[in-house]
Order: structure tokens, then C-alpha cells, then sequence
């Protein structure tokens, strides 16, 4: 061996040394400390997972107490045989109950849900309301359990976040290391929701936290896993849906099907988000228009589910019995067309009428319904060159619910994980993509931040966007009498060319001021009780944009770390 070889070995060996050192050290010192939080982390995750699971025994329970029945898997068969008038007032009476709830713990008569979560992410250091996600998680509980036609995931996200919340106020927690709990207790919600490991952990990071960093993902892995132990302890090991015809895919010659599909689906769930929209403002404005007290909302809207019902029963609840029958084919044209239909139109009332939970399942549902339609037509029209019909429909629940969400990778995985049919990926995710891609340009790029921009609240464009708000003038403000700052003469002559901002206000509102005008600062004021402006500050220009050069920085660190 020469010279020169030993030498590069010694010093080889001396590197790896040295950073086997510097790893030591790094353990000894923060090494507990993030042990300590994985196993916070796991403890959210089981409380979550336990959350989630006692919410949907105790619908099923309601359920088959109400209905009178011993298989809540067969509602909607069951329902049929009930007497009509049972079918109608059963959803009035739990929108009255749901009215009450929200009149008395909320402060708008709101049902708080996964759009609340996103904002709490982005805005409140993960952090989400206490008392007004607590009833609007029994709200829900109630609307499922007497004919709400909703689904269960979004009760359970934002309950998931109210525990998170609680924890992260315990210890203290600052803005990363909030979001990072609730982005845990969120995936292990929706791991024991679903039984979808996988899908928890993805959901989480895609559609919550809206990011994929590194340092988040081990505890939200934790605890995601030990949300899918707590559904398996109870139900086994068993997929949420049971295929009895796996489909074939004629995979060159069937792909443009379904591209097709995929953009059928993003059509059919931007129909599905603007019937909420619309639901909504029709709902607020007929409130207002007829003073009708707001928790007398949600029982009317509970008749017209009642009603609805007694024709087509399919609308009561998640819909998971219809769902199987789209996957299994056990639907005509027609009656898949008109299904999709009347769910969509259901699950406006719900939402519009404040009575509660989540689109994700009912999305599936349509999704599915609209594959299978898509499906027969592809199939009858060229039957020597397709597979099954049926796989459309599998297809098509991926790309509707992908849509809703916005989050293509996390429902593909999630849809894989209900199925547990691991063959026909490529159809899912050509459809799903054509899906997102074509609703994500109609709306906000999902339901949910489409709901935040509904409320003025701007996160669908990202943090460049959003961080404004999060900045108080009073924070950046130089008050008035320091060397830097301006005089008080100088700032009430401002003041008077109306030119200021309140302490209180956010830079989003200032920064309007220096696009419009070229000025250098403006004076930041507090108005007293008889409506006096009095000048306590100045915000410069250059201080603005300093502070959200920083937040900007602060949030592109943590994305990365």
C-alpha cells in the first residue's frame, strides 16, 4: 500500500470519527428531548385513534337504535320498509338538536371542520377552537346518527386537532412543533377512521400541513400507525370495501378512458363544490331575509333531507352501502346517474343547513357512481376492448374525492387502502390526475381552501400570501417620539389626508397604502371610545417588508427542514 493511499484512508478514518463524535453529542444533548416527543406524539396518535373509533361505534349505535335495525351496513335497504313518516321526522328532529348545540357552544352557528384545521396550521401555531370544536364534533355525531347525508372524516380531523391543541397549550408548544402534534393527531384520526395507514400519514402532510418535511414525518408516522392498530384491534384487519369483481385493465387501449373519466370527475366534483357554495349563501340569505332563528336552520334543512329520503333512502348517512353496490356493478344507468344526483343534491342541504360533518366519504360516493355510469357506456360501446365496468367506478371515486380534497397522493393511497386492490393503480392515478388538474383551476385548489377564501381567508396561494395576515402593525410599528420614527405633528398631518392604520390591523391591510401612494410610512393609530384617532406609531415601508422577508424565511426553514 503506498504512501498516499494511507494517508487518504487516515484521513478518512479520522472524518468518520470525528463525525461519530459530533453525533454523540448531538444525541446527548438534544436526543431525549425528541425521543420525549415521539412519545407525546404516540400518545396524541392513540388518544386520536380512540377518539375516531368511539365516533363511529356510537354513530352505528344511534343509528341502529333510531332505524330500528341490527345491520347499519344495510340502512339504506332497511329504510325502505320503515313507514314514511319515521323517515321524515327523524332528520328534523336531529337538526333541532344539532340547531341548539351550535346556537349555544358557537358563536356563528358554524360546524368547525377540516378547512378550520388548515387554518389553525397555517395561521394559529396549529392550534384550533376549543369549545366550538367540541360541539360541532357531537353536532355531527348527531346529523349522521338521524339522516345527515355527510360524512365522518371531518368531525374526527378537526376533534383530532381540539386534542393536539390541548396537548401543545400544556407543554408550551411554539408554532412548529404545534403543527407537527396536530398534523399526528390528524393522520392517526384518519388512520382509525379508515383502517389507512399510509393514506393518515399523507393526508396529514399534504392537505393539513400542506408540506412534506422531514422532521414531521417520523411522529406523524408514529402516530398515524398507532391510530391504524386501534381500528384493526377493533375490526380486524379488513379493507372498508370488499371487491367481488376485481377488474382487468386493457391498459394501452383503455388509458384514454380513463383520461376521459378523470376529466368527467373533475367537472362532476366542481358541480359538487359550487352545489355547497350555493346551498350555503341560498341558506344565509333566506335566514336573513325571513329572520329565522339560526338554530332553526339545521332542522329545515333536515325536513328537506326527511323528505328526500322517503324517495330515495340511499342519502341517509355516509352512503356506504351504495358505494359497495357502485363497486360491485349492482346498479343500472339510470339509477347510478340519478343516485349521484340526489346524493349531491343531500349533501348541499346538509352542508348548506349547518348540520354538519364532512364531503370526503360522500365524495367517494358519487365518485363512484359516476365511474360506474362513465363505465357502462365505455363498456357497451366497445365491449371487445374494455374491462369491467366496475373498475371505472373504482377509478372515478378516487378521482371525484381527489378533487374535492385537493390532494391526489394522499386519496390515491386512501382509495388503495379502502380496497385493498392493489392492481389497478395506473387507471386511479391517470384519472385522479386529469381530475385535480382540471377542478384545481375552477376553484380555489380544493374545497377547503375554497371555504378559507370564501371567509377572506387567503392560504390557497401559499404562505406569500397568507403571511401578511399573521403580522400586526403594532409588532412592526416605530412609536412615535424615537429618533427614527416621525414626529406627531408629521403623523396627524397624515392622519387628516387619511392616510393610517389601526394598531390592531394587519399588514395586509397597510401594505395597500405604499403600492398607492409613495410615501415612506404611514402613522399606525388607536381610536378611543368616542371614535378619536390618537398616533402612537409609524410603520415604514421597509420595516413591512423586513418583518415578511422574515416570516417568509421562517416558513421556507421549517418546509425544508
Amino acid at each position: 500500500m503506498t504512501q498516499t493511499t494511507r494517508t487518504v484512508l487516515r484521513n478518512q478514518l479520522n472524518q468518520a470519527l470525528a463525525a461519530m463524535k459530533d453525533a454523540w453529542r448531538v444525541m446527548l444533548r438534544r436526543g431525549p428531548s425528541q425521543i420525549q416527543f415521539w412519545f407525546i406524539a404516540l400518545a396524541i396518535g392513540i388518544a386520536a385513534g380512540f377518539m375516531a373509533l368511539g365516533f363511529r361505534k356510537v354513530i352505528r349505535a344511534l343509528q341502529a337504535y333510531v332505524y330500528d335495525t341490527d345491520d347499519v351496513s344495510l340502512l339504506h335497504s332497511h329504510a325502505e320498509k320503515l313507514p314514511w313518516f319515521l323517515i321524515l321526522i327523524t332528520p328534523i328532529i336531529g337538526g333541532l338538536i344539532v340547531g341548539v348545540i351550535l346556537h349555544r357552544f358557537t358563536d356563528d352557528g358554524r360546524v368547525r371542520s377540516v378547512a378550520d384545521v388548515i387554518e389553525g396550521a397555517a395561521l394559529t401555531n396549529g392550534r384550533v377552537e376549543g369549545k366550538a370544536g367540541i360541539a360541532s364534533f357531537f353536532a355531527s355525531l348527531i346529523t349522521l346518527s338521524t339522516g345527515g347525508s355527510s360524512g365522518r372524516e371531518g368531525p374526527v380531523v378537526h376533534m383530532a386537532g381540539v386534542i393536539s391543541t390541548w396537548v401543545s397549550d400544556r407543554i408550551h408548544a411554539d408554532g412548529i412543533t404545534g403543527r407537527d402534534l396536530l398534523g399526528c393527531a390528524v393522520a392517526a384520526a384518519v388512520s382509525a377512521s379508515f383502517n389507512s395507514p399510509i393514506a393518515g400519514a399523507l393526508f396529514a402532510l399534504e392537505v393539513v400541513l400542506r408540506h412534506f418535511a422531514v422532521h414531521a414525518f417520523a411522529p406523524i408516522v408514529i402516530a398515524s400507525v398507532a391510530g391504524t392498530v386501534i381500528n384493526r384491534l377493533e375490526y380486524g384487519d379488513v379493507t372498508e370495501f370488499v371487491l367481488d369483481t376485481p377488474g382487468s385493465l386493457q391498459f394501452y387501449v383503455e388509458l384514454p378512458a380513463f383520461l376521459i373519466l378523470g376529466l368527467i370527475c373533475g367537472l362532476v366534483s366542481l358541480l359538487l363544490m359550487r352545489s355547497i357554495f350555493f346551498a350555503e349563501d341560498i341558506g344565509s340569505h333566506i335566514q336573513n331575509r325571513l329572520s329565522l332563528p339560526r338554530w332553526l336552520r339545521p332542522a329545515v334543512s333536515g325536513a328537506m333531507l326527511g323528505l328526500l329520503a322517503i324517495w330515495f333512502p340511499h342519502i341517509i348517512g355516509v352512503g356506504y352501502e351504495t358505494t359497495i353496490r357502485a363497486l360491485t356493478g349492482d346498479l343500472t344507468l339510470t339509477v347510478a346517474i340519478l343516485f349521484a344526483v340526489i346524493k349531491t343534491v343531500a349533501l348541499a342541504i346538509t352542508m348548506g343547513g349547518r348540520m354538519g360533518g364532512g364531503v370526503f366519504s360522500p365524495s367517494l360516493m358519487i365518485g363512484a357512481l359516476t365511474g360506474l355510469a362513465f363505465g357502462l357506456i365505455a363498456t357497451g360501446l366497445l365491449p371487445d376492448v374494455s374491462g369491467t365496468h366496475t373498475l371505472y367506478a373504482f377509478a372515478g371515486m378516487g378521482a371525484v374525492a381527489a378533487a374535492v380534497l385537493g390532494a391526489p397522493i394522499s386519496t390515491t393511497m386512501i382509495v388503495f387502502e379502502l380496497t385493498g386492490d392493489w392492481q389497478i393503480g395506473l387507471a386511479v392515478m391517470v384519472s385522479v390526475s386529469m381530475s385535480t388538474a382540471l377542478a384545481s383551476r375552477l376553484v380555489d385548489r380544493s374545497f377547503f381552501l375554497t371555504q378559507l377564501e370564501r371567509r377572506d381567508v387567503h392560504l390557497a396561494a401559499g404562505p406569500q400570501a397568507y403571511l401578511l395576515a399573521m403580522l400586526r402593525t403594532g409588532a412592526v410599528m416605530r412609536p412615535i417620539g424615537e429618533p427614527r420614527s416621525i414626529t406627531k405633528e408629521k403623523a396627524q398631518e397624515l392622519i387628516e389626508q387619511g392616510l393610517c392604520v389601526q394598531a390592531s390591523a394587519t399588514l395586509e391591510a397597510a401594505m395597500p397604502y405604499f403600492d398607492h401612494d409613495d410615501i415612506p410610512c404611514i402613522p399606525v393609530v388607536v381610536t378611543d371610545d368616542d371614535g378619536n384617532e390618537s398616533p402612537v406609531g409609524a410603520l415604514f415601508h421597509i420595516d413591512a417588508l423586513k418583518a415578511y422577508n422574515r416570516a417568509l424565511a421562517a416558513t421556507a426553514a421549517e418546509e425544508h427542514s
